[in-house]
């Protein structure tokens, strides 16, 4: 009797099975063989927040294409899948989660927190792993790893402890990029430009003694509060007589000096450039060559803190903001107010505008280590496809910034460092 052909697919008729044949079988799992060539891929290993989308569908789809031309071309093939713990990203979904319950971190304790965690991962990592296989990539599942397994935390320890021995890896106070929501530094890399309508506040810093003021323009009049000089160009002569003088800080009432620096344009503004080098990266610099105080006014919660002074602690930074300009206004200090279109940067996972802010962090030398990614384009051992991409990326590479690697997170790989507290001695072991 002839079996009629089914005038619909069903997908559970076949897929589950075939996909349970083809791993029963060790299809995907590779021999080592000297007589073939090796191809491997180790899959971008997707998020635990969630579950897959369609970026990722096509990604392991064209992903799944090589490998199988390479295991059908007779390559000994590898493609090595794993899930990431993605340490801001889970965090923050799990706080949120806690917070439906009237729960806090804090509330927790660390432990508790950490089993939250790997519970997530559990429900999480699980159907991320059930959906590749639903798709049919042929993933060697007997190699399966997880970013904060034993052996990728024993290798983020030994490389911690190698670049660190080298001097490459270093602890020290820089601006960095911070998030008041989730209340950690994020890397430039986590960081979202989006435009937003805003406006440039001049204000008028009287000259100490008399004879006048000096005009600046900001679009974050509330870190006036930490401001340590003013900057104006050596070469501009709008501004060449008042070098070494001072001016009185608005509202503050603090004397701070005028300084002679190149980061002061000529043809930019007023010339006259507010420095603050506890709440900007080009003013922290400006800050270092002429030994200026740095003043940080906010927590890391976003809001001013007692070096704000007592009208304006406690006050939310924008909230501050809006105190801050009605007083300037009310002093006789505000100029004017101009449109702006600025490129306001905002935490790539939770959306929060992000704070620069001086904090001692651990970083990494990156000069050096670009050095020899820029070495093996420029010699032809690694080509771009498209070419036009091999700009972009040497431009990036050359122009790249120590990287901030520590996180204020409970989630994730933990610092492999101790510090004394008598001596006050750090120890990075294995």
């Amino acid at each position: 009797m002839k079996k009629e052909l089914s005038k619909t697919y069903d997908p559970s008729d076949f897929e589950e099975r075939i996909y349970s044949a083809w791993q029963e079988g060790g299809y995907f799992t590779p021999t080592v063989d000297p007589a073939k060539k090796s191809y491997t891929i180790v899959i971008p290993p997707p998020n635990i927040t969630g579950q897959l989308h369609m970026g990722h569908a096509l990604d392991n789809t064209l992903q799944d294409i090589l490998i199988r031309y390479k295991r059908m071309s007779g390559y000994s093939t590898l493609w090595l899948p794993g899930t990431d713990h993605a340490s801001i990203a889970t965090e923050a979904k799990i706080v949120e989660a806690m917070r439906k319950e009237g729960l806090t971190k804090d509330d927790l304790g660390r432990d508790d927190f950490l089993e939250r965690a790997w519970d997530w991962k559990e429900k999480y990592g699980g159907r991320i792993v059930e959906q590749l296989k639903k798709m049919g990539s042929s993933l060697d599942w007997t190699r399966e790893r997880f970013t904060l397994d034993e052996g990728c935390s024993k290798a983020v320890r030994e490389v911690f402890a190698r670049l660190y021995e080298k001097g490459l890896i270093y602890r020290g106070e820089r601006i960095i990029n911070w998030c008041p929501h989730c209340k950690t530094s994020i890397s430039n890399a986590e960081v979202e430009h989006v435009e937003q309508d805003s406006h440039f506040w001049h204000i008028r810093y009287p000259l100490v003694g008399g004879g006048g003021y000096v005009e600046i323009a900001t679009t974050r009049p509330e870190t006036l509060l930490g401001d340590t000089a003013v900057a104006v160009n050596p070469n501009d002569e709008r501004y060449k007589d008042l070098i070494g003088k001072y001016v009185m800080l608005p509202l503050v009432g603090r004397r701070i000096p005028i300084v002679a620096d190149e980061h002061a344009k000529l043809d930019k503004g007023t010339g006259c450039v507010k420095i603050t080098p506890a709440h900007d990266p080009n003013d922290f610099l400006v800050g270092k060559r002429h030994g200026l105080a740095e003043i940080n006014i906010m927590t890391d919660d976003g809001r001013m803190n007692e070096l704000a002074g007592a009208k304006y602690c406690g006050m939310d930074r924008f909230a501050c903001r809006t105190a801050l300009v009605a007083d300037l206004e009310a002093g006789g200090f505000l100029d004017h107010v101009e449109d702006y279109d600025n490129q306001v940067g905002h935490c790539y996972r939770c959306h929060e505008v992000v704070e620069s802010r001086l904090s001692k962090q651990w970083f990494v030398k990156m000069k050096p280590l670009a050095e020899a990614a820029i070495e093996v384009v420029k010699d032809g051992r690694i080509k771009f496809v498209p070419e036009r991409f091999t700009k972009t990326y040497m431009n990036w590479m050359e122009n790249v910034h120590d990287w901030c690697i520590s996180r204020q997170l409970w989630w994730g790989h933990r610092i492999p460092a101790w510090y004394c507290d008598d001596c006050g001695k750090i120890t990075v072991s294995r």
